[in-house]
């Protein structure tokens, strides 16, 4: 199979579609599919499928190239990241869709080296960035408890107001969106033996690298830049668990069921940084 599986829980998860209807591009590999939006030069989505009890912990392969199934003109390259701080950031993760012969996994992981797959994130290393990598590790281990596949959504949040570098907007946060499925007892309404079925479960969270700084800082920090031909200005990374609702209100995508499928329940889909959204400082600060 050839990119996302959107029966791939055995629960239809359809792959993200922009509620104000601006063309995107499908992008599909094996395992998994990347949304690209022309106009951003980035990808304005991800979905992958995740089989973890088929997975092949192989040596890393694969080198950054321009995905041949779209114009190089639509994707951000390797001149957006030369002789600056800014790092090639993974959307779909390297060993995510990694499973199934060692064949397949070799080339779905070198399929994630495309620039389509990549977005400009804050190079230096901290804490939080650490954590986030972690994240679907983490989720992938909780999920294995319950069912041996699980999907991941991630992409950028592409803001009219994200500063601009080398022609590109850069993005300042980054969201992601586990699923997977839990089993559910229902007893029959007629008296019948209890029955079984498979429920679609959901967690999402953010990732802030926006410079924490008030806007006369802001706006000397992005002339110096621009001035030196610099990367503007980020900060340091800051990870939050959010819900569902408030990632699909964020980004303007529709989730399909995901929202509805949110296991911290229903939570407003405000924009911009609630008391909902939850600061995390490590692993054991993820609500599931």
């Amino acid at each position: 199979m050839t990119g996302y599986d959107t029966a791939f829980l055995g629960i239809a998860v359809p792959l993200p579609r922009p509620r104000d209807g601006r063309p995107l591009r499908r992008l599909d590999h094996l395992h998994f599919t990347v949304l690209l939006d022309p106009a951003r030069r980035l990808a304005a989505a991800t979905a992958v499928g995740i089989d973890g009890g088929r997975l092949r912990p192989l040596p890393r392969t694969g080198s950054w190239r321009f995905d041949r199934r779209a114009p190089e003109s639509e994707q951000a390259g390797p001149e957006l990241y030369h002789r600056n701080e800014l790092d090639r950031g993974h959307l779909v993760r390297r060993r995510d869709p990694m499973w199934g012969t060692t064949a397949e996994a070799k080339e779905a992981g070198e399929a994630t080296f495309v620039y389509a797959n990549a977005v400009p994130q804050v190079g230096r290393f901290n804490q939080s960035k650490e954590l986030w990598n972690g994240l679907e590790d983490h989720v992938l281990t909780y999920a294995q408890a319950h069912e041996r596949r699980v999907v991941v959504l991630t992409g950028p949040v592409l803001a009219p107001d994200d500063p601009v570098y080398r022609g590109v907007g850069i993005p300042r946060r980054f969201w992601k969106v586990a699923a997977w499925t839990v089993a559910r007892w229902h007893p029959a309404p007629d008296g019948g033996p209890i029955r079984q079925d498979a429920v679609l479960a959901a967690t999402a969270f953010v990732l802030d690298q926006t410079p924490l700084l008030d806007d006369a800082e802001l706006a000397r920090a992005r002339a110096q830049a621009l001035a030196a031909d610099d990367a503007p200005p980020l900060g340091p990374f800051r990870t939050f668990q959010v819900s569902v609702a408030q990632v699909a209100a964020l980004t303007g995508l529709d989730l399909g069921p995901l929202p509805d499928a949110d296991v911290r329940g229903a939570v407003p889909a405000a924009v911009g940084v609630p008391p909902a959204w939850t600061v995390l400082t490590g692993p054991g600060d993820i609500m599931l």
